[in-house]
């Protein structure tokens, strides 16, 4: 009888492993497919392990090779009948190998630490890998993509606008708990799609996400959004005020869940969805608390930063240096530098907004230089100057960046005046640059100019945050009220001479 084995060396990521990396792998060169209890099981975790031999590297396999032979012994016990991982919906499967993992004095779960050096609780490996091997079949499954719970962003046939930077794939629906609700959420969510970008509709999905959670536990007979009335509404708007206590950025998620309820109201001719929300029920947003790094604080991190990977070090140091934001520096192109009048130029293509252009010393434009240099030599010909690594049509993704950098903050014990951790406030460089623009005495509009804002409101902002020019203010007014003094002092006796003496 022939073995039905997948061994290491026809998986993709062996053949881009290191040496390191292949001696690891220690024992069986393979996945053993006969040891699992039924045919069509073989056959959909052979075109589970082959996918993930092209999306992940060599060292991920061999810790899969130790959940799936942990896997496979638990459905030599538990799988009875079932001869396919789609015989049992994802949560009863779940169910049996969390019960099994019991049985054998497994744990379910496992701390992890994030970024910022914060522990939370998640699931144990074994149970990840399970659900990711049952994900995967199920988006396998031939239905209309809109039909999923998961939708994948590449299969809905759109031309979808998002940012490049963020590696957002599919929209979920499945934390929605009520059946006609998700129907519903998906033809507004579809609609929007077609004219908003992909920010915005997740932050839609975020707002009705919030919104059903509620349904679920203050309204429980509620099954469908055309059985929302204004009484149902005005709760929700005091629990969110109240007991939620989330006020932050509360316009934004009330003004998405009105752009989806008005939607629904539309799709399914429900006019009193389209009149639910009056005015006042926006709360006004907070003036956000603009801050800036001191000189000491800038310092530091720069010196730190140095110590990056080259390519990573190059991207923060060019993106303190033109004050754009993160995600303009990350989609910086090849063909960016330009020269005007003898003066080296760069164009910017701001994802939010437009594009301009504007002049760099030639340091900077050394930098850049060296960046695209760099981005040639290791990936050949590519669109952006800095890349993934593992795909380098896209620019360099937001998460890397600031995974690396808070790796370093954690490592290097950076911290702010304050005796805080730094975070990745990437923003914070934007405002630097734009206080040290404005004490250089320049006029709002250049200030504008070089930010790439089309109006002058925010330059105010960077204003506020000098502490130079707040300290130049108060020098002149300290001159005026002194003057004031002089001019009267003449006949309050000598006691109040020596004022004069002693300035």
């Amino acid at each position: 009888m022939e073995e039905k084995r997948i061994y290491y060396k026809e998986l993709p990521c062996y053949q881009e492993a290191t040496e390191k990396q292949k001696k690891r792998a220690y024992g069986e060169q393979y996945f053993d497919l006969d040891e699992l209890p039924a045919e069509a099981m073989q056959k959909e975790m052979e075109r589970f392990i082959r996918k993930r031999g092209m999306e992940v590297n060599f060292g991920t396999i061999l810790r899969d090779k130790a959940y799936y032979k942990k896997l496979t012994a638990f459905l030599k016990k538990k799988a009875g009948r079932n001869e396919s991982f789609q015989d049992l919906e994802q949560e009863k499967w779940v169910r049996l190998l969390k019960a099994w993992m019991m049985e054998n004095g497994m744990p379910l779960t496992t701390e992890g630490r994030n970024v910022y050096g914060m522990v939370s609780i998640k699931n144990a490996p074994l149970i990840q890998y399970f659900n990711r091997l049952l994900k995967f079949l199920e988006s396998e499954e031939e239905w209309d993509e809109q039909e999923k719970d998961i939708w994948e962003i590449e299969k809905l046939g759109l031309k979808i606008r998002k940012n490049p930077i963020y590696n957002e794939q599919t929209i979920n629906f499945k934390t929605i708990s009520q059946p006609d609700i998700k129907k519903e959420v998906k033809k507004a969510i579809y609609r929007h799609l077609e004219y908003e970008s992909l920010g915005t509709v997740q932050g839609d999905m975020t707002a009705i996400r919030n919104f059903s959670r509620y349904l679920e536990e203050k309204w429980p007979k509620i099954r469908s959004c055309l059985e929302i009335d204004r009484k149902i509404l005005e709760e929700y708007l005091i629990y969110r005020m109240t007991e939620n206590g989330s006020n932050r950025s509360g316009s934004t998620y009330i003004l998405r869940l009105r752009a989806v309820l008005e939607s629904i109201g539309k799709i399914y001719q429900a006019p009193h969805l389209e009149k639910l929300f009056i005015n006042t029920d926006i709360p006004p947003e907070l003036d956000p608390e603009f801050k800036v790094y001191s000189d000491g604080e800038m310092k530091r991190l720069m010196v730190c930063i140095t110590k990056l990977d080259e390519q990573i070090a190059r991207c923060m140091v060019i993106h303190q240096m033109l004050g754009t934001r993160i995600s303009d520096t990350l989609t910086l192109k090849m063909d960016c530098m330009s020269k005007a009048d003898g003066h080296d130029m760069i164009r910017i293509e701001q994802v939010k907004t437009s594009v301009y252009e504007k002049p760099v010393s030639r340091e900077v434009a050394a930098l850049i230089e060296r960046a695209m240099e760099y981005t040639t030599e290791k990936y050949g010909k590519t669109e952006y100057i800095f890349v993934d690594d593992r795909n380098p049509v896209s620019p360099l993704r937001y998460t890397t960046v600031k995974h690396k950098v808070l790796r370093m903050i954690q490592e290097e014990n950076l911290q702010d005046d304050k005796g805080c951790y730094f975070r990745f406030n990437t923003h914070m460089f934007r405002h630097y640059y734009g206080v040290k623009l404005t004490e250089l005495h320049l006029d709002d509009w250049t200030i504008a100019r070089l930010l790439g804002h089309k109006r002058l409101n925010s330059v105010k902002h960077y204003r506020k945050m000098s502490n130079q020019l707040m300290a130049d203010e108060t020098r002149k007014v300290r001159d005026m009220m002194t003057e004031i003094i002089y001019a009267n002092l003449d006949g309050w006796g000598v006691e109040y001479e020596q004022i004069r003496q002693n300035d």
